[in-house]
Parts: C-alpha cells; structure tokens; sequence
C-alpha cells in the first residue's frame, strides 16, 4: 500500500477513535404502559419528557408518585410533536395511528414488543436500555430479575397450586402464553385456564366447578378494585371449601419488565403460606 495511502486509512481510524459517543436522548416520550415502567426504571425523572396516563393509575407505588410529577400523554401524535422529543418509546400493537404519523414526520422511534417470559424480558430491557443510553442501568435491573426468580425457585411449593386469574368477566382471563402464567408457573402455580381442554372463558358456574385452591383477583387504578371484580364475593365461591381469594395489580402483571420477578416472588411466598390443603391439581 502507497505511503500517502496508509497514512490516510491511519488518519481516518484516529479520527473514528476520537469522534464523541453519540448522546443519549433527553427528551423521551412513553406511548405504552410498560414502556412507562421501563423508561421509569432505567433514566432520571429530567429525560422524561412524557408519559402516559395510565402511570399516574397502575403500576408499582413509588413509580405512580414519580409519574404524577410528569406530563402525561393520551397517545396523541400531536401531544408527542409538541414536546420536540428525541426519542419516542411505543409498544408495537399499541397506538397505530400514532405511530403511523410519526414515521411520517421522521420523529426517532424504538418500537417494543410484548414480553411473556423472561427471555423476552430480558431481550427488550436490553434493547431499551441500550436506546436510552442506560446499557449498565439495564443490566442492574435484570440481576434483580435473575436474584427474585431464584428466590421465588427456592420456596416453590411441591405440589402446583391450582390458580386462576378471575375479575368476573368470562371472557377476560388470562391463560396460556401470557406473562401472567409465566408468573404463575414460576411461583409454583398452575394456571387453570391454560389446561388442555380448558375453555376460554370462565363464567361463575365454570370457575366453581374448577374448584381453584386460590382466585386472584385483578385491582387497577391505584390498587383500586373494578366493580365487576365484586363478583369475586359472591356467596357460591366465597363456600367453596379451602379457596383464597388474592388481590393482584392486574396491570402490572400484563407488563414484561424485570419488576415482574417481584410479582413471582410475592405470590410463591403467598402460595408457601397456604395450609397445606388441595395442592394437586
């Protein structure tokens, strides 16, 4: 290679060595709930520029307090251009008609796919947290993942407690391929509705019959309970003989990020408490 040659592949090395890393985004909008959670968790209050109302609402306490010191967005695209982000944080099958107009103004935008299981949660904190510019941050959080999981291992009941997420609505309950039976089954549970065979729905007389060990029922909105979750009072199952009826933040579970180890954790040593009754399912 010519003299003059090399010395201008060395030049442009050393320049490429000293060019400044790119600056992490300082402006970021959340479009999704469980972006909310995520972005929470990952950057300073400062860098976010807005999130979405349902982080006042749901979700873990401490992070309710800090989102109701920060705009809140409805999923606009107008609200979202207003705020000139660098950054915009939405869920894939979430907004469309918002994401679609962003794409169009040429506005940065990571789109983030739902996670069902831990796997997936690891995979989308890493790449949100290598968006954001908190590679380290992002790492910390999934060791809290990996050290809840462990425990959660480590007092798993024997024998698998037949659960069921039920808030009256037959047509709403959670079964498989979801976060919510991962969290389950990670406790030590078995999620009834995930059964071979199982229906879809489960109205009253179906949930009964099913004779769960434990019902959980969903809260939102601050830990508040939704009407219909009152037929979880009702006195057929209230008679069923040795069934707990567990309150669970039902919005919280539908998130895949690291905090949902916490939840797996929380209900093994709920279901460790259980006397030992109509454990096999």
């Amino acid at each position: 290679m010519p003299l003059s040659r090399l010395c201008l592949v060395v030049l442009c090395l050393c320049c490429a060595a000293a060019a400044p890393a790119a600056a992490p985004p300082r402006r970021i909008v959340s479009l999704n709930f469980c972006t909310d959670q995520l972005l929470l968790a990952l950057v300073p209050p400062e860098r976010i520029a807005s999130l979405t109302w349902l982080a006042r609402t749901d979700g873990d306490a401490a992070q309710r307090a800090l989102a109701a010191r920060l705009p809140a967005n409805r999923g606009s695209a107008e609200e979202v251009l207003a705020l000139h982000p660098d950054l915009v944080l939405a869920g894939r099958y979430t907004t469309a008609i918002t994401r679609a107009l962003l794409k169009r103004t040429g506005a940065a935008m990571l789109e983030v796919d739902a996670a069902q299981d831990w796997e997936g949660i690891r995979r989308t904190t890493r790449e949100v947290a290598a968006a954001v510019g908190a590679t380290a941050r992002g790492e910390v959080l999934l060791a809290h993942m990996d050290a809840a999981l462990a425990a959660a291992a480590a007092l798993r009941v024997a024998d698998p407690v037949r659960v069921i997420g039920w808030n009256g609505a037959a047509a709403d309950v959670p079964g498989a391929d979801t976060l919510f039976d991962t969290i389950l089954r990670t406790a030590g549970a078995v999620n009834i509705a995930a059964r071979p065979g199982a229906a879809a729905s489960f109205d009253l007389e179906q949930v009964v019959r099913a004779r769960p060990r434990v019902l959980l029922r969903g809260t939102s909105y601050a830990g508040a309970r939704t009407l219909r979750a009152g037929v979880a009072d009702h006195p057929v199952l209230r008679a069923l003989p040795d069934i707990a009826i567990i309150d669970y933040p039902e919005g919280a579970w539908a998130c895949g990020v690291p905090a949902a180890a916490d939840y797996a954790l929380d209900l093994a040593r709920r279901l460790r408490a259980l006397p030992a009754v109509g454990r096999t399912p």
